[in-house]
């Protein structure tokens, strides 16, 4: 099954060796996001809220490119620099998955890049 590589401008260029995002068959990988400003470069806060905005923004940039909307993503995971920032994120995060949110993992890591608070990525289904 061939693999077809989603990139926009409206979304963080990759700074390494990845892909915005890969489809292959009927699921789409979104990479993490983070809240990066995708015509500065520069990350737009030091909030977790406005940066978890962001992120969100940069998703739906991606998703939009493959065509799709937040009621086909399946699966996100959410990368925290403190937990304690977990309900600003979740509340925010929950307004783009108002209807049959997907599944979901939560986890604290030691540093993200960027030094940001929060990095978020995602699997869609395209079927």
């Amino acid at each position: 099954m061939p693999k077809q590589i989603i990139l926009t401008p409206h979304a963080p260029q990759p700074i390494g060796p990845y892909s915005q995002a890969v489809r292959v068959g009927d699921l789409l990988f979104c990479s993490g996001q983070i809240p990066l400003d995708p015509v500065t470069g520069q990350v737009v806060s030091q909030e977790v809220g406005e940066q978890t905005k962001k992120v969100m923004e940069n998703l739906q940039a991606v998703l939009a490119a493959a065509g799709r909307g937040w009621e086909s993503v399946a699966k996100t995971t959410i990368f925290l620099k403190s937990m304690q920032d977990f309900p600003r994120v979740n509340e925010i995060y929950g307004a783009y998955f108002a209807d049959q949110p997907p599944a979901r993992s939560t986890v604290e890591v030691a540093r993200l890049p960027k030094d940001v608070l929060v990095e978020i990525e995602m699997i869609v289904h395209c079927g």
